[in-house]
This record gives structure tokens, C-alpha cells and sequence, in this order.
């Protein structure tokens, strides 16, 4: 295992018994190897001139070797910054290979994978790989990777990216949703919600994308699922102003001191409190009077009671301007 650090297999047996028996003569490493003399005293010497072993001062024939930890460390260190500037190289190499081979493709910034194994590991990938902010459209019943398996996501954040993902209101029909996104939002993630996603999307340091092409992939053969990894260009660009225009129309979605989706406090007297302020966050995540009172554990009636009362109290007649007015004031 020493030729790692530069030396022979015959000099790392040498140097093994030396270490062994704390000095020795060539003499006695003949006796306790299959060297002869004259070889083994060549390899003493070359076990000194590497810095390995020392000569004692009265008795040359006699040698000392040299601790590993002051003899190998230093190797091993150069050993390692070596192996890291050949990997550095070779990713140098593979990323000037991908984007020649994209240059000559007809896509040339598109790439299309198939099968949804292929679609989570690039998914993987991307997160691993995202230094500064991943932005997600996030819709119902996803077609590669289910919430509780991404663990990526964490340990991104965790690492300090900045992650945006926005909700479409059909997500919110599974009754765990709730839950996936409290736990993300407590790690840090920054959500928002919208009645509608046009498609799923995740776009990692705006400068690489991933789309699934199918309009529903439950119906599916996994197999058969494609999807487009789209870099850096005028789509990819067209993608990200996607993303920022439903950001900028989003509702925030908060997570309460008790793990509920709502918001932090306000100073407006007339704002609603407890839980109406929970079912005015739900509401505005796009969840259905049926998905709300599924939440709140009550009946659809009273949802639906509550929610005119907060109409009223806002003094506007849809939902959608009771949204609206709920941003303005701050009463998410």
C-alpha cells in the first residue's frame, strides 16, 4: 500500500520491518525477508536517500527508521493535493467534452433524458451541485421524487442555498402536503403558493433547468418519462422569467410557533386572529374549502362561514380580493 507514496513494494517491506524492529542491519533484514545481503543494504540506502531511514553515526550498517507520521505524512498530503488537481483537471475536461458535444447536437442547450430514475438522479444532481439558490414549480402528484425523499434539499440549505418554491393550489389535495412544506419552510425554505403552475420545473444557480415534458406523469410508464435539462440561453431565460412572474403574484406561505402554515403577528387591530388567520393562510395557498376544513378539523360549512366573515371584515366581495387585501395589510 506504500507505492502510493512513492515507494517500491520491495522498499515498503524493507521499510515495514525497519519500523518493526527500530534498527536493523542488512544482515538482519536478509534473515527476516527473502532479500539477499547486498539488496537489502541497497534498499536501506534508498529508504535514506527518501528520507525514510537514517545511518547511525558510529555504526553505518546499521539504520534507524525514520517515524511514518514525520516520514509519510508530508508524502501523503503531497500525494493527496496532486489527486485533487488531476480531479479538478478531468472536470475541467468533462465539462469542455459536454459542451462541445451539446454544440454539436441539434438541441445544443437541451438535453433529453428518459425514465423517471434518470429524471431523480439528475434532480439529485442539481440540488448537490446548487451554490446559491434553487427555484422549484411545484405541482400535484410529482413524477419522480416524492417530498419526504428529497433529502437534498435540506443538506442544500444547510449549506446556505437559497431555495424558492412555489405551490400550485392542486398540492394541496394530498392531506400530508401540509406537513412537507412546514418542514421545509422551518428549514429554510421560502414559499409561496398560486391557484396554478404551467408546468414542474426546477432551475438551480439560474443557469441550469429541469423539466418534465408529459402533462401528467401518474399515468405513465416511468420508463417512458422524458424530460429536458435546459442550460444556459434564451430559453433557460424565458424559464427563469416564468418562475419570477408567478413568484412576484404568489401568496407567502409562513409557518407558525405551532407548526401551522399562517404568519407572524401584526398591528392592525382589525386583523383577523388564531384561527381565522390559519384558514386565511390556507385559503390563500390555494387549498379547497374541503382541504381546509380536512386542516382545521372542521366542517366545510364552517370554512365556508368563516371565510365570509373574513370578507366582511375586509369589506371586499370575492376571495380573490380578500387575498389581495390579506397581503396588503399583512395579515398572512
Amino acid at each position: 500500500m506504500l507505492e502510493t507514496v512513492g515507494l517500491t513494494a520491495d522498499e515498503s517491506e524493507v521499510y515495514r520491518l525497519l519500523v518493526a524492529t527500530g534498527t536493523a542491519s542488512a544482515q538482519d533484514i536478509s534473515g527476516r525477508s527473502d532479500l539477499d545481503v547486498v539488496t537489502a543494504r541497497l534498499l536501506l540506502r534508498a529508504l535514506e536517500h527518501k528520507g525514510l531511514a537514517s545511518a547511525a553515526e558510529d555504526s553505518p550498517e546499521w539504520f534507524t527508521a525514520v517515524p511514518p507520521q514525520v516520514a509519510l505524512m508530508p508524502r501523503l498530503q503531497r500525494h493527496f493535493d496532486a489527486l485533487e488537481q488531476t480531479r479538478a483537471a478531468v472536470y475541467e475536461l468533462a465539462e469542455t467534452h459536454r459542451r462541445s458535444a451539446w454544440a454539436r447536437s441539434t438541441g445544443e442547450a437541451v438535453e433529453i433524458i428518459t425514465g423517471a430514475a434518470a429524471l431523480r438522479q439528475h434532480l439529485r444532481q442539481l440540488q448537490h451541485g446548487a451554490d446559491r439558490e434553487m427555484m422549484w414549480f411545484v405541482k400535484a402528484q410529482y413524477v419522480a421524487m416524492s417530498p419526504e425523499s428529497n433529502q437534498e434539499e435540506f443538506d442544500a440549505l444547510d449549506r446556505g442555498v437559497l431555495y424558492r418554491a412555489l405551490y400550485e393550489q392542486a398540492y394541496f389535495d394530498d392531506p400530508d402536503s401540509v406537513d412537507y412544506v412546514v418542514k421545509g419552510v422551518c428549514a429554510g425554505e421560502v414559499a409561496r403558493a398560486v391557484p396554478l403552475l404551467p408546468l414542474r420545473m426546477a432551475i438551480a444557480d439560474r443557469s441550469v433547468a429541469i423539466l418534465p415534458l408529459a402533462a401528467s406523469g401518474t399515468s405513465r410508464n416511468p420508463r417512458e418519462l422524458r424530460a429536458a435539462v435546459v442550460r444556459e440561453s434564451s430559453l433557460l431565460d424565458a424559464l427563469i422569467a416564468l418562475f419570477e412572474h408567478h413568484w412576484e403574484i404568489g401568496a407567502p406561505l409562513r409557518v407558525t410557533e405551532d407548526g401551522q402554515i399562517g404568519g407572524a403577528g401584526t398591528t392592525d387591530a382589525a386583523s383577523p386572529v388564531g384561527e381565522d388567520r390559519h384558514l386565511l393562510s390556507l385559503m390563500v395557498a390555494g387549498m379547497t374549502d374541503e382541504a381546509i376544513a380536512g386542516q382545521l378539523r372542521v366542517s366545510k360549512r364552517t370554512v365556508q362561514r368563516r371565510i365570509q366573515g373574513l370578507m366582511s371584515l375586509a369589506g371586499v366581495a370575492t376571495r380573490m380580493q380578500l387575498g389581495w387585501h390579506a397581503a396588503r395589510r399583512d395579515w398572512l
